[in-house]
């Protein structure tokens, strides 16, 4: 269950990096609904984090909590804010991909 809850928490933590990207393209009342949808995602994400760092080894947790938040990011940086795709961003977010996995499967 906890790892369950560490991918959520990585899933908030890509929402509050698109919030981020979103707000600073926009004005007005919608730039403070992004900024309030970032703190609402960051709120959750380290709430999660906190509570799945309980059971899990803190090293192994913030880890796979940051590489699922980069991952994450980067892919909708690519799809959403139309980042280039070149083959060196795609071959290291693969690796990063890996070691996450790594992570996951050596720890207890």
């Amino acid at each position: 269950m906890n790892w369950i809850l560490l991918v959520i928490a990585g899933l908030f933590e890509v929402a509050f990096a698109a919030c981020l990207g979103k707000a600073k393209g926009a004005s007005g009342v919608e730039a403070t609904y992004w900024y309030l949808g970032f703190l609402i995602c960051l709120g959750i994400s380290m709430l999660l984090l906190v509570k799945v760092t309980q059971q899990l080894p803190i090293g192994t947790a913030y880890a796979v909590w940051t590489g699922i938040g980069a991952v994450g990011t980067v892919l909708i940086g690519i799809v959403i804010f139309k980042e280039p795709a070149t083959f060196w961003r795609l071959f290291f977010i693969s690796t990063l991909i890996a070691s996450i996995i790594g992570l996951k499967v050596v720890s207890h």
